[in-house]
């Protein structure tokens, strides 16, 4: 597709055509379609109050309009240069369809790099036994509830940090069921990167890519992407199962890669490792098994971490700091939250807006990888302290803002959207589910304004009576209550969307317009 449809984002990766030593443990869980082989990939590159009557005086402050971004400067503190840090920090999703071993994986790497000791691993390896789940042991390092451990599938989003020789890695392990991909979208929209885990033993690979219905294998590549994920590393796991056969490893890379690309994933950005993290062959260390050696002599898994290239930060805009989850604890106090720095910095004894609600805090305390630190810039995963504030005004969704430079909140936007794989048509009136950042939403269509030439970019067709799969259109919609929001172009992060119903993903896009504010 022409890059005509979007062009709020400089991105090649969309274009079709392209062929495509260990410091710290630290932990904290977070609650956060079908064949789609020829959606054209628009994301990214192409996709871009109430009056009150008179009442008693409020404590609430006046929020302020945002001043012009152009009046922002960043505080000297904010700014810093590549020497500043021995390792750059990089969030790494890791996703996939259920029971593709993605939590085996992750587990097997924390064992393998030291994360776990002999004994919390021997604790695990009893109780999966005891379970009768003997093979889970490694995934119960990152499952850490009783429900995923019944179940035997991840719920939430596991959060752990690790070293490489140039990366300090923030892990990212997604739920792969389908019930839990609305817990999926609110923590692996905070990735840089991402490893899509892929099983490929006879029948499982193919149930990931949905050759008998919807496999979370399409859906979860189709999001990661629109996360703004570039760089992927997919790591073909369970190879064990297939005698390490060369012959199924192409099968997967040519089947997965087609869809891949239709994504928008560009070859050049997608690093494919054959491994069994069961086996903990090609994870640490080159491959050691003969039938693997035959004919692979690529890198490992760490190493394909270590080639990803280094994440660009925002440091030059306001802060922008989107709230994951609220949290207590003693280091922290009772108002507390977590998440990612998408923009500015923060530091303590600053003065932040809390959005939506309006108040005015001050930052206590800050901890990235549950120790504490003065202050944190864009990038960073980190957990904050207020004070100052009403407790209950702290909600998921919400954004921690600089006070002179407020993000935006309304109900009304205007979206530029990607309709993914559906068997109904999707027409005015709509009720679905809408995910901006943390935030989720109930919300209907209201208009749908025109359809998109997917080779210009430009309307081809006003006020349709509906869309169907793989259509590009600019639509209108309704949120049932406000929510923090920023147009793309201003700011990706806060400016990606996606439209759920019925436990599918039917659409994703970006916000054009916000049409009305509180």
């Amino acid at each position: 597709m022409d890059s005509g449809i979007l062009q709020t984002e400089k991105d090649t990766s969309m274009d079709p055509s392209t062929s495509a030593g260990v410091d710290k443990l630290g932990g904290t869980s977070s609650s956060v379609l079908s064949s789609n082989q020829h959606v054209t990939p628009i994301l990214d590159h192409e996709l871009q109050h109430l009056s009150l009557e008179s009442k008693p005086k409020s404590s609430k402050p006046k929020i302020k309009k945002p001043a012009s971004i152009s009046e922002y400067k960043p505080e000297p503190w904010m700014l810093q240069s590549d020497d500043q840090e021995i390792r750059r920090q990089i969030n790494l999703a890791v996703v996939g369809h259920v029971d593709s071993g993605k939590s085996t994986l992750c587990g097997r790497l924390l064992h393998a790099l030291g994360l776990i000791s002999k004994k919390q691993m021997h604790k695990y390896e009893k109780e999966a036994k005891e379970k009768g789940k003997g093979s889970f042991a490694y995934a119960w390092a990152m499952d850490e509830g009783p429900d995923e451990r019944e179940r035997g599938i991840t719920m939430t989003v596991a959060v752990k940090y690790f070293d490489t020789e140039k990366y300090h890695v923030v892990l990212l392990d997604s739920p792969g069921h389908k019930d839990f991909v609305p817990n999926m979208i609110s923590g692996a929209t905070q990735a840089d990167a991402a490893v899509l885990v892929v099983d490929a033993s006879i029948g499982s690979f193919e149930a990931g890519m949905g050759v008998n219905g919807i496999g979370q294998t399409k859906e979860h590549s189709q999001l990661i992407r629109s996360f703004g994920v570039e760089n992927l590393i997919v790591a073909v796991n369970k190879m064990d199962m297939v005698e390490y056969s060369k012959d199924r490893f192409n099968f997967v890379k040519s089947q997965l890669g087609i869809f891949l690309r239709s994504c928008g994933f560009k070859d050049s950005s997608i690093t494919w490792v054959p491994l069994s993290a069961m086996a903990n062959e090609n994870l640490m260390t080159t491959a050691s098994d003969s039938r693997l050696l035959s004919w692979y002599n690529g890198n490992c898994l760490l190493k394909s971490i270590d080639s990803l290239p280094p994440p660009q930060r925002d440091v030059s805009r306001p802060l922008r700091l989107p709230i994951c989850d609220v949290i207590a604890s003693i280091t922290l106090g009772q108002m507390a939250f977590c998440g990612k720095v998408e923009a500015g910095g923060i530091r303590t004894g600053s003065k932040v807006l809390v959005m939506p609600s309006g108040d005015l805090a001050t930052v206590k305390t800050i901890e990235r990888d549950s120790s504490s630190c003065n202050l944190a810039r864009a990038g960073d995963n980190i957990a904050v302290g207020l004070q100052g504030m009403d407790p209950s005004h702290l909600v998921s969704g919400g954004v921690i803002c600089h006070p002179d430079f407020p993000v935006h909140v309304a109900s009304r936007l205007e979206l530029k959207i990607l309709v993914l794989e559906i068997t109904t048509p999707i027409l005015v009136g709509l009720q679905f589910e809408l995910h901006i950042h943390h935030a989720r939403v109930s919300a209907s269509l209201v208009k749908i304004l025109s359809l998109l030439d997917q080779k210009t970019g430009k309307a081809s067709k006003k006020m349709p009576r509906l869309l169907t799969t793989r259509q590009a259109a600019v639509v209108e919609v309704k949120l049932d209550k406000e929510v923090c929001v920023e147009e793309f172009s201003a700011l990706k992060a806060l400016g990606r969307v996606f439209l759920r119903s019925r436990g599918n993903t039917v659409a994703v896009g970006i916000v054009t317009r916000i049409l009305d504010e509180a």
